[in-house]
């Protein structure tokens, strides 16, 4: 390693252990292999890091100092009877005093011969990151606690990050956006899927650095944008030539994100009205998501016709997309803790919509129906129309959609829906300032009416007291 400035003097070690020695020069090697500058000298960030891993292994804060302090936990350094290196294209033996570390057993297994990743013979090996510290050492390196006002949880187990990308489907040369990478657990699993682009759009400052560093390691694949996803135009995030037509398979572009709690609703909100519109990221067709949500939207957004789940996010989700609740990730996965258990969703828009009217217009519908959902759906649609013409209006729009008032708003097929909003349509046709109607508007009105005469009624009240 370079002697650097003052900045490094701190971490640098004089170890004469032949095999810290052995991984300096193998880490040298490789970072010099993956750098994308052409000179020799390598970037401050890199240096750092590289005697960062060093200092942990000498100062005795890992179990064994063997280079495998590089590796991603719960993987094995080699081919061994744990079994957990033996996936294809993920394998690597790294020579410490001639032999293979495995760091889940703890022990040293068997003699190699070369310091290289294994592939099968005749094809190339796929890419995979230089060594880099661990995602937990990347939170204590740069001091990152999860905000709770932010609702933000890491995700440390690599292994789930793996299973996470892998519901995306093959990201062979694709492009991928990722929401809220945060220390980069998944960003990690995303790259060594074999991505051509990835974009990171992050909000928090204080991830930036340790992104960086990954950027650095996959040179000329990370695009980092620091912003507000819900803000952000997608529109050119990615080339032009990636766009397909709506009726053809779904484009070789895809987001992914462990979402914020808070952010989630919002945000998938967003992006199915922009499924609806075809705009924002769906410019390019029908763009595939794989997103993470809270145990219980996600079963909303999946919910069936009866179910207990059934709300406004099923109707509004299923009308659009393919919903796939995949797999659920249990809440002690994460740090810190959250109170609840984390589902991944997978959506892929339709190319037809189940119902064919303006996403606004479905929206007011459906928000309305299930504004009573324990009350009959007659209840909710009533809403629709001002109070001089409720009734009448009412009756009108269920007699001409075919629907039994009777019925509950989570018992409504996506046919009834449907119907429900062709018949609102027809008449917001014949009556323009229909669909400008906002019941909740005609509440305030009331409610100002009422109050200066409660205020006068107080005042009279006082006055007599006073007497």
């Amino acid at each position: 390693m370079h002697a650097d400035n003052n900045a490094h003097t701190a971490l640098k070690i004089t170890d004469p252990d032949p095999n810290l020695k052995s991984f300096r020069r193998y880490t040298e090697q490789t970072r010099l292999k993956h750098s994308p500058t052409t000179h020799n000298s390598p970037s401050p960030l890199a240096h750092a890091h590289s005697e960062h891993l060093l200092n942990s292994a000498v100062a005795g804060r890992m179990r064994n100092p063997a280079p495998s302090l590089h590796r991603q936990p719960g993987r094995c350094a080699g081919t061994c009877a744990c079994r957990t290196g033996r996936r294809a294209g993920r394998r690597f033996l790294f020579r410490v005093s001639s032999r293979v570390y495995c760091k889940k057993l703890q022990r040293c297994l068997r003699p190699v011969r070369e310091f290289r990743p294994m592939a099968a013979a005749g094809k190339a090996a796929a890419f995979h990151l230089p060594p880099l510290p661990t995602v937990g050492e990347i939170i204590k390196l740069f001091s990152l606690r999860a905000q709770k006002e932010l609702s933000q949880n890491f995700l440390l187990d690599l292994r789930l990050t793996d299973k996470i990308v892998r519901q995306a489907g093959k990201l062979k040369n694709a492009y991928v956006c990722e929401v809220g990478p945060g220390p980069g657990g998944i960003t990690r699993s995303i790259l060594n899927a074999g991505v051509q682009q990835l974009l990171l759009v992050e909000k928090d400052t204080r991830f930036i650095p340790g992104l960086q560093m990954l950027s650095e390691a996959a040179p000329g694949k990370v695009r980092i944008v620091h912003g507000d996803i819900l803000t952000y135009k997608m529109e050119r995030a990615f080339p032009n030539h990636l766009k397909k037509n709506w009726e053809d398979e779904p484009p070789n572009i895809h987001i992914i994100g462990n979402l914020p709690f808070n952010v989630s609703t919002p945000l998938i909100i967003k992006w199915l009205e922009n499924v609806s519109k075809r705009d924002g990221p769906f410019v390019y067709g029908r763009t595939q998501m794989t997103l993470t949500f809270q145990k219980e939207v996600a079963e909303r957004l999946t919910a069936n016709t009866g179910g207990k789940q059934r709300s406004r996010l099923s109707i509004m989700s299923q009308h659009l997309c393919t919903v796939e609740n995949c797999f659920v990730i249990p809440g002690q996965a994460f740090v810190p803790k959250p109170d609840v258990d984390v589902a991944v969703v997978h959506f892929t828009p339709l190319v037809q919509p189940k119902i064919q009217q303006p996403f606004e217009l479905v929206e007011k519908v459906v928000q309305s129906v299930f504004q009573f959902r324990r009350k009959y759906c007659c209840r909710g649609v009533e809403i629709l129309f001002p109070e001089r013409e409720r009734l009448k209006k009412t009756e009108q729009l269920m007699m001409a959609a075919d629907v039994d008032p009777t019925l509950r708003p989570v018992q409504l097929t996506m046919s009834h829906f449907r119907n429900l909003c062709n018949t609102y349509r027809k008449m917001c046709d014949e009556d323009p300032n229909l669909f400008a109607y906002n019941y909740r508007e005609e509440l305030r009105q009331k409610k100002r009416k009422r109050s200066p005469e409660s205020t006068d009624q107080l005042e009279k009240t006082v006055e007599e007291n006073h007497l």
